[in-house]
């Protein structure tokens, strides 16, 4: 019995004796679902997954694999599958590799389940698969770096409907995790309880026989390779062997879980079978709290938290945290909830999303425990779809590309934070004041579900690339569209950005925030962001913000932050957050201060981009806030915070603290934690979009100012964004780019180069140096993208299209279409509306009078109703537009006595003016400023000229909000009549004026500040002079924002007329003033406070003194940082006038005071605390004695540091009053206590511990002796540090009470003991380890003798180190007990053993190594002879290290008995031998390389030739390295016996071979690549022709070094036979690819890049006389890569061709393995099929000679069969006979071979008996009867370049056909004569076509992936009409059922094969699951169709749906076209 069997049964045996034990929950399996990134597979019966590729290939038992296949039928494989008849009902093993957790016949069609697989990298898995793996094989050394996981969920059985009255409800669900590193794989099995609810299914063919086949479950190596070309049955391994064993499954399990199996499934290098993991003993029961595994995480957590009493793990507070993502997870791992129950999970209501728990579990992983860990990720719930339930408001968010539902936007909810997805049905709503409050389901804005996407529903770039900016592209893919921005711009593809370019923000805040305990309402008040992007800065300012709201907002710099995140400065490997959210996402952020436990809650939406491109925010606060006192100064210190990223949200948590200091309070400090979700749209469809886990944002400024006169709240933050761990400061980070410290415009990129190198480029529309750019006013340069009727806008980096009146936007978002304005019914109730491009008109109808607007039956009636104009002005005026009183100060419009809009209207608390059309909307250029005369509205309009730059500027700025309010306090630039800046501009705030040019830039010098008179701005300029320094400083910290605000808080230089420093610089926000030089640079001692009135900068300097020391000091530490500002809380000590300390010197920040003297040193005894009466310092000094040695002690420590705070910690020594040592020293930190003397030196024997009475100091001493040599000893060792700290771990030496050492010595720290004599000095022989008797030192010492040599040496070695411990690992001789070295030495780590002589020689040959007997040192030894010179060689290479180490793998020479060179060498790593002579040198030729025969060294040698050119060249290269070691990897030349070079060379590591000449020069044109057959260099050289360009060029570029190494990298062009250019030239480096004309030169337009199609070279252009025509190989290729849509599979076969267009020896499948032979035709070598990763060796086949005729093409039709299915293979058509509707396999022949074609399309003619077909190769079409021997006879020959699709009409005698290149339909009689075109327009892939006879009807498919469909027709090309365009993908066959009269197809873009009438109606699925069909034909209700992925013919039932029969040709190629022939017509034949 096998072992897999026994331990089944042995688990059974165990489950039945113990207990009955319960599976793991569905919660427990690993992470699945779309949400954990799994690919979904197919629905069908017989589904296979795409190739999985894997990142790393993985050992299965002992082959690599790197690709893996996901099976519907409950398996994986490494390999592409049969049709699952061959495998599915047989037993194992099969004979391909599986990994079976349940290998039976599934079926998932009509949605019975899904399956799901993925590999992952992600953290959480692999370490819960470590973890697994570990208990399970404890021994293992297994770290996984890849996980696969496919999990098959609520999968139902394959069952016959014919069988039961309807499908079964039992389903299955089940999971298998392959987990491997480099080395080892290993898989575990999970199986949830009620998991298996059946255990086996039926055979297909059992008919009516009852019988079912359990279950397999196991692992099979498939068929393995013998003897070379011999298969066999590889190992297997079983788990189950009947129903009772499947059962089992998840009652027990091999790893004390039941349900979990584990097995050893591979290894790199020795692997037998399968091993099962067994956890000892008889399988655990879980305890009640659940099996409980730790996980180490692998992500940062913060541990601060718990810190906080609120964090404490309660049952009241339980519920709240676990609904918080925190940051340490990973969003694919997540432990069962509260309770484990998942029967009433609350799902999204999208049936496509099954998930399951999230990958990450905080630090604890349970199955099935009802213990919830601390902290928890978004929860993915896991109930099937059936199961699941909707929440009463779904959000109506959709991914991207789902358009067709509309994104609903949510209420606000003052404290959404924390649950992403929605919360699970048994958890109670949190109340108010809950710690944290969920976001429930329909409150969240994204989706968590997935769409099953098809045709129907699938989204495409041509539908709905409205949805994308208009700086992106649209980009298709399997399940819908992608949007992607455009180089030089960046977002998420719907928002796009220039990059470079500085970003704002505006938007509104609201909201209700208690301050203490009085709420404050915000009524959105106005917030504007500016981003610096270049260097990361982030400025936002709130308006409005009343005052006590103010100062407590300080602190909430998270509002800012967040604007920081989405535009921080990138570091490599990290992007900002724009990137991923765009302009629309909600951020829900939680704010809990400490330590008062205030909560806020932060929500902040963005709603997209503004007309502006201004990203809109709006902010919504509420909770409580602490109350910071008027006035308080809040300061925040740098940190950095790590978001986690998962699919469609972005989390973070953190702790912040902050400092207040006011002048009520002095310094607090407090703190505040954050948790914060960003929720967004993420776009799914793009599988190679990368993933990110964690970013780090770190801000390394924080400021944060409330300004009370104006009421504004900033922020200032500077960001950067890197991977987590990544110091932005590291050395690696100093390119200025990335430091921010760059001096690139504000407008531009820093581009960062090497080392500190770095370049400006001006951001997307901008232009200039990249130091100054300007915007490119894309209107006025007519680079804009707006159509007709529209109008462009110039914004700032970009522009916009705006509609002219009367147009809007249509469908797509870009183009302007006419408003139809009467569809709003603007006219009277009696009139008619008439609409025109741009406008409408309205006219009484006839028997009414009026405008139209108000029409009656009598002339000049009053009485009419309200016309649009009056219903606008009224609703503003009764306040119904804002749901209450009108709002003072907006805009009310004017109506005439007719109701219309006046045609100017002005804005009453603005005083502009405009006018406006009949509908009220502005005319463009009409709006005039306050004072100015308004236009005359009544004067027509002349042609609008473009908006010029200032009008654009203007308008951007001066445009009012959306209640009519202007936006206050920007500069609003002033322009002429002619939109021209005006020459002088001022700033209607600030008052400050200055001059620009005609781009409205500044003119330096002209600025002047309010109340002095401007700048004559047209007075002609003088030659502009270069910026000064002055104007540099100040631009660069005066720049205002975009918005016109000033940066503020920085310090701003003044500059004079003539850019020169005024004297007089101030501060404007600190108020400080001081004289500064011409450089800027500050004079000393010219500084003042605010208040004081300042120097006088321009009295004549007295010739400047130095500065003194209080002046240098203060200088030092008053330095302002590079922005301006002052560094906070240091000392600065205070000078007089002339530079002296004053006397009293105060701390401003701890508010201490003190004197101090002349030097600025503090004097004793005058520090006095804040809030008490400082000293007098001026009083006059008592004489001033000298200090004393214990006061300069004490001053020496005590002595603060230079930023005045003192060093803590270090003893301070106190003094009296007399400067004397106080008699009782204590540490302050320590607690020791001591008596000094006078000198301050400790008295022995005083110190007492803290906590114990400490010794009297002032008994009076008793004579003191003088101290021993043990006590200095022991003193001098214990003495502290010069701070006070002892010094740890040193061997101190214990003194007796006289004393004395103490005879026996112990090492505190290592816990040796030794005996020592009265010198202290160690005895020999005394010392023991710790845990050792230790030796009696008292015992009387025998007479000691000297030490011997042994002994000497022996302790030199033995002696420990200074710190007592030995030195491990060393030699250390022995010596006998007279001191004498041991006959015998031993190493005692390395085992080597050797024999010494009297002085501990080694003596020659007596070394043996471990494990070997010891030679007998004490047999007497022969007199030595002197060592040979071979000995010498041997032992300097042989002798060991210092430490007695030998040195491995150097060559050590073999000496003989007598010490001489042994002829033969040998390296022992190497293997290479030679022979030598006698003084050891190498005998020339005599060396071979390992395996090979050796040279027989002992016959004499010859008279020695001199070396050849060969040999020399040889020598050269196979020269050793000085250690012994050949060089590796160089091509080394083989020479014959004769020393010549051998005609054929090769190169050992690359495989290339070639011949070369008698100089061993290569021969041109002789270079074979590896694997392929080498050249006879032995056939003479036919006349050699000279090189060609190409030769020339590739030759150059190929030449190898000198050290025969080729050089890498470089362009290698490649040439055709005849030393031509190849027509397509691929970079083997890069990737790309191009095409060539003849002399080499790039054709323009053909370079493509790597990944992308490459442009087929080959098609029809001008061909030069020289060029060959297409090969059959070639044209093949073309034709199947268009197929496949330019883009073929990793699976799909594509022909490979030679060079000269001859097939390749060897084809494989795309990029698989599953390769076999072809001759020259093209034609499969039987036998040669290969599933392994080696390829099979094939040879290349010579063509024929032209003399030997092919085999003519007779045809052979099957003998005695009435119906006969004929299909085209390549280069073949073959016959499959029907037995009834059977597909008859056992007489399937070919019919007709034709060598060098390629058929496709088919057809038969059932009057004449004859088959027709295409032939893309030759491209003809062409007839041959059905008769045997009949020859194919060729109708046209002419003007076809790629036929396909070929119809016959019996009944006309007609026949049509397809070209799809180009894209023709044309026809002609069956001879070939009359040839006419039938269609050559709106036709883009035509593919199959059919004629109906009995209608006289065509019908074609075109397969145009942007708008695929089918189309019909009459024979006569009349009435053509499109039958279907919408739900199909790639419809590629096309038949006709006649006894329905539809029309059917088979797509392989939706997989289904549908049927339609020809109008249109009664459109039905047939099948929905077909793999990849080509071509198809219906008889007696059976489908036929020829299938790519099969590569076979498959029937499918009409009525069953179902897929009845298969056949498939012994030689495996695709498959094309397929007809039926019949004896005789058939009724309704077409």
């Amino acid at each position: 019995m096998e072992r897999g069997v026994m331990l089944a049964v042995c688990l059974l045996c165990w489950s039945c004796s113990v207990c009955v034990v319960t599976a793991i929950k569905r919660a427990d399996m690993f992470p699945y679902g779309t949400l954990s990134g799994d690919l979904i597979l197919a629905e069908g019966d017989d589904e296979t997954s795409r190739v999985l590729s894997l990142p790393k290939p993985l050992y299965f038992y002992g082959s690599l694999f790197s690709q893996l296949y996901v099976a519907t039928n409950g398996i994986i494989s490494g390999q592409d599958l049969p049709m699952e008849k061959q495998y599915v009902d047989d037993g194992f093993p099969t004979d391909f590799p599986v990994v079976a957790p349940f290998l039976a016949d599934i079926d998932t069609s009509g949605g019975r389940g899904q399956i799901y697989y993925r590999v992952t990298e992600t953290p959480s898995v692999l370490n819960r698969v470590a973890q697994e793996v570990h208990r399970g094989f404890p021994d293992a050394k297994f770290t996984p770096t890849h996980v696969v996981v496919a999990t098959w969920e609520n999968v139902a059985a394959y069952e016959e409907q014919t069988r039961t009255a309807g499908p079964s409800n039992k389903v299955n669900t089940f999971q298998a995790v392959i987990g491997y590193d480099e080395t080892d794989s290993y898989v575990l099995f999970l199986y949830p309880e009620d998991g298996l609810n059946y255990f086996g299914t039926r055979p297909k063919e059992s008919y009516n026989v009852e019988i079912e086949l359990p279950a397999r479950v196991g692992f099979s190596r498939g068929e393995v390779t013998y003897l070379i070309f011999s298969r066999t049955e590889g190992p297997h391994y079983s788990v189950t062997s009947d129903e009772q064993s499947v059962k089992n499954l998840y009652q027990v399990g091999n790893t004390g879980i039941p349900g979990v199996w584990l097995f050893h499934t591979g290894n790199r290098y020795s692997f037998d079978n399968i091993v099962p993991a067994s956890i000892g003993g008889l399988l655990d029961t879980p305890p009640t709290g659940g099996h409980g595994l730790s996980l180490d995480s692998t992500t940062p957590e913060y541990g601060e938290f718990e810190e906080y009493p609120d964090n404490t793990f309660d049952s009241d507070n339980q519920e709240e945290e676990d609904d918080y993502p925190h940051t340490g997870g990973d969003p694919e791992f997540q432990p069962a909830p509260a309770g484990g129950d998942h029967s009433e999970s609350l799902q999204p209501a999208s049936p496509d999303a099954p998930s399951s728990p999230s990958e990450d579990s905080g630090n604890q992983l349970s199955y099935g425990s009802e213990d919830v860990p601390l902290t928890s990720e978004p929860r993915y719930n896991s109930e099937p779809a059936e199961r699941q339930y909707a929440p009463p408001n779904p959000p109506e968010r959709v991914p991207e590309g789902d358009a067709q539902r509309t994104l609903k936007r949510q209420p606000q909810v003052p404290l959404e934070v924390v649950d992403v997805y929605p919360s699970h049905r048994n958890e109670h709503p949190h109340s108010p004041g809950g710690h944290v409050v969920s976001v429930e389901g329909d409150d969240v804005d994204f989706d968590t579900g997935v769409i099953q996407y098809t045709t129907e529903n699938k989204e495409t770039c041509a539908r709905f690339q409205q949805q994308c900016s208009q700086n992106a592209f649209c980009s298709d893919y399997a399940t819908g569209f992608c949007c992607h921005c455009r180089p030089g711009f960046y977002g998420n593809g719907r928002h796009c950005l220039p990059e470079g370019a500085p970003q704002r923000v505006s938007g509104k805040v609201s909201g209700t925030v208690t301050v203490g305990s009085t709420p404050v309402e915000l009524n959105n008040i106005d917030l504007h962001a500016y981003i610096v992007v270049g260097d990361g800065r982030a400025y936002t300012a709130i308006s409005q913000v009343p005052e006590p709201v103010g100062w407590a907002l300080m602190p909430l710099a998270p509002i800012g932050e967040l604007f920081g995140w989405l535009f921080a400065l990138e570091l490599p490997n990290s992007q900002a957050g724009f990137k991923i959210t765009g302009a629309e996402f909600t951020r829900h952020a939680e704010v809990i201060f400490y330590p008062g436990n205030q909560r806020l809650s932060i929500v902040q939406t963005g709603h997209g981009l503004d007309d502006h491109n201004h990203l809109t925010v709006d902010t919504v606060v509420s909770g409580n806030v602490p109350f910071l006192p008027p006035g308080a100064e809040v300061t925040m210190d740098p940190f950095k915070e790590t978001y986690q990223y998962y699919p469609s949200v972005a989390t973070s948590s953190s702790v912040r603290e902050f400092s207040v200091v006011s002048a009520e309070r002095g310094s607090e400090s407090f703190s505040f934690q954050l948790k914060q979700n960003i929720t967004y749209r993420d776009c799914r469809h793009d599988n190679r979009a990368a993933v990110l886990e964690t970013l780090q944002i770190t801000m390394e400024r924080v400021f944060v100012m409330y300004v009370k006169e104006e009421r504004i709240l900033r922020y200032a933050i500077t960001n950067k964004i890197s991977p987590v761990r990544v110091d932005p400061t590291g050395p690696e980070l100093v390119n200025p780019c990335y430091a921010g410290n760059h001096d690139c415009d504000t407008t531009a990129q820093c581009i960062p180069l090497e080392g500190q190198v770095f370049q400006c480029q001006c951001a997307t529309g901008y232009r200039g140096d990249g130091h100054n750019c300007y915007d490119i006013n894309e209107c006025d340069e007519g680079l804009s993208s707006c159509g007709a009727h529209s109008q462009c806008v110039n914004l700032p980096g970009s522009h916009r299209c705006q509609c002219q009146s009367g147009y809007e936007f249509g469908f797509d978002g870009r183009t302007c279409v006419d408003i139809d304005e009467c569809s709003s019914t603007p006219c009277h109730i009696s009139a008619r509306c008439i609409n025109g491009l741009g406008s409408f008109l309205c006219q009484c109808q006839p028997g009414f009078y009026g405008d139209g607007f108000y029409c009656s039956q009598t002339e000049g009636q009053t009485v009419r109703p309200r016309s649009q104009c009056e219903q606008h002005r009224d609703r503003l005026q009764s306040g119904m537009e804002q749901g209450g009183p009108p709002s003072p100060g907006a805009f009310i419009p004017q109506c005439d006595s007719d109701g219309r809009y006046q045609p100017l209207q002005c804005h009453g608390s603005t005083g502009h003016c405009w006018c406006v059309d009949f509908r009220g909307q502005e005319r463009t250029g009409t709006r005039t400023p306050p004072g100015t005369a308004p236009k005359d509205c009544d004067r027509p309009d002349e042609p609008v000229r473009p908006k010029t730059h200032c009008e654009h500027h203007r308008d951007s700025v001066q445009t009012t909000s959306p209640g009519g309010y202007p936006i206050v306090g920007a500069h609003v630039p002033q322009c002429d009549a002619n939109g021209q800046y005006t020459p002088l501009q001022c700033h209607g705030s600030t008052g400050h004026c200055w001059c620009v040019d005609g781009n409205g830039q500044e003119r330096a010098g002209t600025r002047t500040p309010p109340g002095t008179t401007p700048t004559d701005c047209d007075k002609p300029d003088e030659p502009v002079r270069p910026k000064t320094h002055c104007e540099h400083h100040r631009e660069r910290a005066q720049t205002t924002s975009p918005e016109g605000y000033s940066i503020v808080g920085a310090y701003v230089p003044q500059c004079d007329a003539d850019g020169q420093y005024t004297s007089l610089q101030c501060h404007g926000s600190t108020g400080h003033c001081w004289c500064v030089d011409g450089r800027g640079q500050e004079r000393a001692g010219t500084r003042t406070s605010p208040g004081t009135p300042s120097v006088d900068c321009d009295k004549p300097d007295e010739p400047e003194r130095p500065k003194t020391y209080c002046e240098q000091h203060r200088d030092s530490v008053q330095t302002t940082s590079p922005e301006g500002y002052s560094i906070v809380g240091a000392y600065v000590p205070q000078c007089d006038a002339d530079g002296q300390y004053t006397s009293l010197q105060c701390h401003g920040s701890t508010g201490h005071c003190w004197c101090v003297d002349g030097r600025g040193q503090e004097r004793a005894g005058t520090r006095t605390s804040p809030g008490t009466p400082s000293v007098d310092c001026d009083k006059p000094d008592e004489p001033e004695r000298p200090k004393t040695y214990c006061e300069q002690h004490r001053d020496s420590v005590q002595t603060t540091s230079p930023e005045g705070y003192s060093i803590v910690g270090a003893y301070v020594p106190q003094c009296d009053a007399d400067g004397q040592y106080t008699s009782l020293q204590c540490h302050g930190s320590t607690g020791h206590c001591w008596c000094v003397d006078g000198r301050g030196q400790e008295r022995a024997g005083t110190r007492t511990s803290p906590g114990t009475p400490s010794v009297d100091c002032d008994k009076p001493d008793e004579p003191e002796r003088p101290k021993t040599y043990c006590e200095q000893h022991r003193d001098s060792v214990q003495t502290t540090s010069p701070e006070g700290y002892p010094i740890v771990g040193v061997f101190v030496p214990q003194c007796d009470s006289n004393g004395q050492y103490t005879s026996q010595q112990c090492h505190g720290s290592t816990g040796h003991c030794w005996c020592v004599d009265g010198r202290g000095q160690e005895r020999a022989g005394t010392r023991t380890p710790p845990g050792t008797p230790s030796v009696d030192c008292d015992k009387p010492v025998e007479p000691e003798r000297p030490k011997t040599y042994c002994e000497q040496h022996r302790d030199s070695v033995q002696t420990t180190s200074p710190e007592g411990y030995p030195i491990r690992g060393v030699f250390v001789p022995q010596c006998d007990s007279n001191g004498q070295y041991t006959s015998q030495q031993c190493h005692g780590s390395t085992g080597h053993c050797w024999c010494v002589d009297s002085r501990g020689q080694e003596r020659a040959g007596t070394r043996t190594p471990p494990g070997e007997s010891a030679v007998d040192c004490d047999r007497p030894v022969e007199p030595e002879r002197p060592k040979t010179h071979c000995e010498h060689h041997r032992d300097s290479v042989q002798t060991t290290s210092p430490e007695g180490y030998s040195i491995v793998g150097a060559y050590v020479p073999q000496c003989d008995a007598n010490g001489q060179y042994t002829p033969l060498q040998c390296h022992g790593s190497t293997g290479h031998c030679w022979c030598v002579d006698s003084r050891g040198q190498e005998r020339a030729g005599t060396r071979t390389p390992p395996g090979t025969q050796r040279k027989d060294c002992d016959r004499p040698d010859e008279p020695e030739r001199p070396k050849t050119h060969c040999e020399h060249h040889r020598h050269r290269a196979q020269t050793i390295s000085p250690e012994g070691y050949p060089i590796v990897g160089a091509y080394v030349p083989q020479c014959d016996a004769d020393g010549q070079y051998l005609p054929l060379q090769c190169h050992s590591s690359t495989g290339h071979c070639w011949c070369v000449d008698k100089r061993g020069q290569e021969r041109t044109g002789t270079r074979t690549l590896h694997g392929t057959q080498p050249k006879d260099c032995d056939r003479p050289d036919e006349p050699e022709r000279p090189k060609t360009h190409c030769e020339h060029h590739r030759d150059r570029v190929q030449t190898t070094s000198p050290e025969g190494y080729p050089i890498v990298g470089a362009y290698l062009p490649q040439c055709d036979a005849e030393g031509q250019y190849l027509p397509r030239q691929c970079h083997g480096s890069t990737g790309h690819c191009w095409c060539v004309d003849g002399r080499g030169q790039e054709r323009a337009g053909t370079r493509t890049r790597p990944g992308a199609p490459s442009v087929d070279c080959d098609r029809p252009v001008p061909v030069a006389p020289t060029q060959r025509p297409e090969s059959v190989c070639e044209r093949w290729r073309t034709s199947l890569i268009e197929h496949y849509g330019g883009k073929p599979d990793a699976q799909q076969y594509v022909p490979q061709c030679e060079p000269d267009g001859q097939f390749s020896p060897v084809q494989c499948y795309g990029e698989t393995t599953y390769c076999w032979c072809v001759d020259q035709d093209g034609r499969e070598v039987p036998g040669t099929r290969s599933h392994d990763v080696v390829k099979p060796a094939c040879l290349p086949s010579v063509a024929p000679p032209t003399v030997r005729p092919l085999p003519r093409p007779d045809v052979t039709p099957p003998t005695n069969t009435d119906i006969t299915l004929l299909y085209a293979q390549g280069q073949k058509i073959g016959a499959l006979p029907l037995n009834g509707t059977r597909l008859d396999a056992t007489r399937s022949k070919t019919l007709l071979t034709l060598h060098g074609s390629i058929v496709v399309g088919i057809a038969y003619d059932c009057k004449e008996n004859q088959v027709y077909w295409t032939d893309l190769s030759a491209r003809t079409i062409n007839r041959a009867s059905m008769a045997t021997g009949a020859e194919p006879e060729i109708l046209i020959n002419t003007n076809l370049v790629s036929p396909e699709g070929l119809a016959v009409d019996v009944k006309r005698r007609l026949m049509f056909w397809v070209d799809s290149n180009p894209d023709i339909i044309e026809s002609a009689n069956l001879d070939g004569s009359g040839r006419r075109t039938l269609f050559d327009t709106d036709l883009v892939n035509p593919r199959a076509i059919i004629v109906v006879s009995s209608t006289g009807t065509l019908y074609w498919t075109d397969w145009n992936r942007e708008a695929p469909k089918i189309e019909s027709s009459s024979v006569d090309g009349q009435n053509r009409r499109v039958v279907v365009s919408d739900g199909i993908g790639l419809p590629n066959a096309l038949t006709y059922d006649s006894s329905s009269g539809q029309v059917c197809w088979a797509d392989a873009g939706t997989k289904r094969l549908e049927c339609v009438s020809p109008d249109g109606s009664g459109r039905r699925v047939v099948h929905p699951s077909l793999n990849y069909p080509f071509s198809m034909v219906y008889y007696r209700n059976h489908f036929y169709y020829s299938d790519w992925r099969r590569d076979g013919v498959i029937a499918v039932n009409k009525d069953s749906s179902q897929i009845t029969d298969e056949y498939l040709p012994d030689q495996r190629s695709h498959l094309y076209g397929i007809a039926i022939a019949t004896t005789h017509c058939l009724s309704g034949s077409h």
